[in-house]
């Protein structure tokens, strides 16, 4: 059973079992031959990642996977997990965020029809813990102990797996003695890239071969100072005048969700449409389902949509990107949000600000670095 102290924010119970697979499992999952049905194709660069992440499953290998946003990270570990699952091997797929365990799970179903696949997550129904193949919140990966020969953590740099050292510890207890592990970034910390004998392999191009959008940077003045008297820059509300009567979506990032309801209610006094949403938004999911829908074109949003949301065709702006919550890291995922499909793969990142930050000019040259890397 559970130590109270591993308990964290609810999402694991004292009540539930801890799992120990490695030695308790008396029957084994039989080999699976041609488990993969997938009939795509990778490019030049997805396929040496590929080839890098089954020979790290192979060896029982650590690997980082430094690829760009829209790189089609999900596609380059196909034959990675298939190499593990036809030798009968357990692997499991953890992340920080719940929205990519909803969206991984029917993927990887898809592609592993044959396969017993458990989708864990704070509230999920799946009781398939044993399943040979496990997508699960970072928080629910402590309930297993040694049980997988094959861990992948995608979204290494996020919240809260970054900041959190049990749920680090956690990846860590979940592993096999022998086992590989897989990180997963298009924004990896200096920690991680200095972790002893980790393999780091590169994929500077989207899987549609076109790079990623540099973020222009627009002085608006003190922003904060013209909300409090109701109005927002002029080249703000331009920017999003162009945009609303073209209906084209649009994501306009804003550092609190103070500020998020203060503008959300500016522009609906002047009858604007648009949605808002934010991390304790109830009907956030829904909201973002009615914006890809195309049911309104503007959306406001916090950081909690810098990553795991594609949406074709769409612009990004941030608003006092000099605020301290818009990180390097940040930066560069809410930029990855744009041009991420292959009929569209351009568009606007507008930086609007009141001066500006080291995180902004780290952020615009690590993307220009990326785009001039050998594929």
């Amino acid at each position: 059973m559970y130590c109270r102290h591993c308990i964290k924010l609810g999402k694991v119970q004292e009540c539930k079992p801890l799992i120990h697979l490695a030695t308790s499992d008396k029957t084994p999952f039989l080999n699976h031959s041609s488990s993969l049905k997938w009939k795509g194709e990778l490019s030049l660069a997805q396929e040496k990642a590929s080839n890098s992440v089954i020979k790290a499953v192979e060896e029982k290998s650590s690997l980082l996977l430094w690829a760009v946003c829209g790189a089609g990270k999900t596609e380059m570990l196909f034959k990675g997990i298939e190499a593990a699952i036809n030798k009968g091997e357990r692997v499991l797929i953890a992340t920080p965020r719940v929205d990519v365990v909803k969206e991984l799970s029917p993927r990887l179903r898809t592609v592993f029809p044959s396969i017993p696949i458990a989708s864990l997550y704070g509230g999920s129904k799946d009781q398939h813990i044993n399943a040979q193949l496990v997508i699960a919140t970072t928080h629910q990966v402590m309930r297993y102990f040694q049980s997988f020969d094959v861990v992948i953590v995608d979204e290494v740099d996020a919240f809260p797996f970054s900041y959190d050292k049990s749920l680090q510890y956690a990846i860590k207890q979940a592993r096999k003695p022998q086992s590989s592990l897989i990180y997963l970034t298009a924004t990896p910390t200096s920690q991680i890239r200095k972790i002893p004998k980790l393999e780091i392999v590169y994929v500077p191009r989207r899987y549609h071969g076109f790079s990623l959008p540099v973020p222009t940077f627009t002085w608006c003045g003190n922003w904060r100072t013209r909300l409090t008297k109701k109005k927002l820059p002029p080249v703000v509300m331009k920017w999003l005048q162009e945009r609303l009567e073209a209906k084209k979506p649009t994501l306009l990032f804003l550092p609190s969700v103070d500020v998020l309801k203060e503008i959300s209610h500016l522009l609906g006094s002047q009858s604007i449409k648009h949605e808002a949403v934010y991390a304790a938004d109830k009907a956030r999911h829904e909201k973002v389902a009615r914006f890809r829908n195309e049911e309104y074109s503007l959306l406001l949003t916090t950081t909690i949509l810098e990553r795991g949301i594609t949406i074709s065709n769409l612009d990004v702006a941030v608003l006092g990107a000099e605020d301290h919550v818009f990180t390097e890291s940040a930066l560069v995922q809410i930029a990855g949000r744009v041009g991420r499909s292959a009929k569209m793969p351009t568009g606007d990142v507008t930086f609007f600000h009141y001066g500006k930050t080291d995180a902004m000019v780290r952020a615009r040259a690590q993307i220009n670095w990326m785009n001039k890397r050998e594929v």
